[in-house]
């Protein structure tokens, strides 16, 4: 089933942030598609909740070097 979750992320600071979480979440099977904000500190995904866990795209923009407030 499709999902979209907008994910809070810290450490965005330019385009290039914008697109390496993009590049790193959009890597993920099941993702759809993938949309960073740098200057709002956001990051929306659409994915298919079969494939994919909210808890790994969580991963993988952490593995990217970014913090997801608690």
């Amino acid at each position: 089933m499709t999902q979209e979750h907008t994910i809070t992320v810290e450490g965005m600071t330019c385009t290039g942030c914008e697109q390496s979480v993009q590049r790193a979440v959009g890597g993920l099977d099941g993702v759809e598609t993938v949309s960073a904000d740098h200057a709002a500190g956001r990051v929306t995904v659409r994915f298919d909740g079969d494939a994919v866990s909210e808890d790994a795209i969580a991963a993988r923009i952490q593995e990217a070097g970014y913090t997801i407030p608690a």
